[in-house]
């Protein structure tokens, strides 16, 4: 097996060209257990821990850009940046990532241990593009965009919904690499949830993730674990949107009547289209989902009501 370790962005696209079949690895908690067990056996090895500029997070054009080497602790405000990492480009804070993207923070809070958490990165998980990754659910509902790259053809930005193409595929050229995350910071609160079969360190059954946007007047959903890719539930959120509309919801921050969040999770249900594994059945899913809609609402309705942004 070929093992190659280029130490800048350069040397990184110049070696994914050369070297298409070579699988890239950061934190390599997805990629070591595939190969410890023998799931995977690749041509090469494509090391990208060297590559500073894959580093840290930045705000620009009103957005924040989070470099796909940054990890799930750095997310979650766990671990501060060091050279190159959160500690540049506007992110010194540890908490300054975790108070501009609750909804991806919470969402990275679940994944795994404490060590996982300190090596496993957002463009890792991405890049696995595994149905139950446990950010991709916050990405859908935040409207993100990947940035991605090559020698061939430069850069460009997919959107998050046109990057999950089937169980563990991407929209990535072969030549490509996983350069970084754009999200608008959203203007109202979000939520993330998921079911395990246990409290912790658990592969989800089933997992929500909700965003309110009162600048726009549009909300954000994302589910994971619930079908081949993970996806939105379109007609939950123009339902919600147009509830909170016409209801003048969004002015009055009153009470949601239980019809308006029973119906939001009975939408989210339907729009899962879930399996039968080791995991949990289909009917659990969707059943879980329904529970999880509602409850995700209630929480973020209750925190926009008490004041939250918008």
């Amino acid at each position: 097996m070929e093992f190659l370790q280029p130490v800048s962005w350069d040397e990184a696209l110049a070696a994914r060209a050369a070297a298409p079949d070579a699988v890239p690895i950061a934190g390599g908690t997805d990629v070591m257990v595939e190969l410890n067990f023998a799931r995977r056996r690749p041509a090469g090895l494509l090391d990208l821990t060297r590559v500073s500029e894959l580093g840290g997070w930045a705000q620009a054009d009103g957005s924040l850009r989070l470099g796909a080497g940054l990890t799930y602790a750095e997310l979650t405000g766990e671990r501060a940046g060091g050279p190159g990492r959160a500690g540049r480009a506007g992110g010194s804070a540890p908490d300054g990532l975790k108070a501009r993207l609750p909804g991806l923070a919470l969402a990275a809070r679940t994944v795994g241990s404490p060590q996982i958490r300190n090596r496993g990165t957002i463009g890792g998980n991405l890049g696995s593009a595994s149905p139950a990754g446990d950010c991709h659910p916050s990405l859908l509902a935040a409207g993100a965009e990947v940035e991605v790259a090559s020698a061939r053809a430069g850069t460009r930005r997919i959107p998050i919904d046109e990057f999950y193409l089937g169980v563990k595929r991407n929209a990535l050229a072969p030549d490509e690499l996983i350069a970084a995350v754009w999200i608008r910071p959203p203007s109202g609160p979000e939520q993330f949830a998921k079911i395990g079969t246990r409290n912790a360190m658990v592969i989800a059954v089933t997992a929500f993730a909700l965003a309110l946007h009162p600048d726009r007047r549009t909300v954000g959903t994302g589910i994971g674990s619930a079908a081949p890719t993970p996806v939105r539930a379109r007609d939950a959120e123009t339902f919600l949107a147009a509830a909170l509309d016409d209801g003048g919801y969004w002015e009055s921050r009153a009470e949601l009547g239980e019809s308006v969040v029973g119906e939001f999770g009975t939408l989210v249900a339907a729009a899962a289209s879930p399996i039968d594994d080791v995991r949990g059945t289909a009917a659990y899913r969707r059943h879980a989902l329904a529970v999880l809609a509602r409850r995700t609402l209630t929480w973020a309705w209750r925190d926009y009501c008490g004041g939250g942004a918008g």
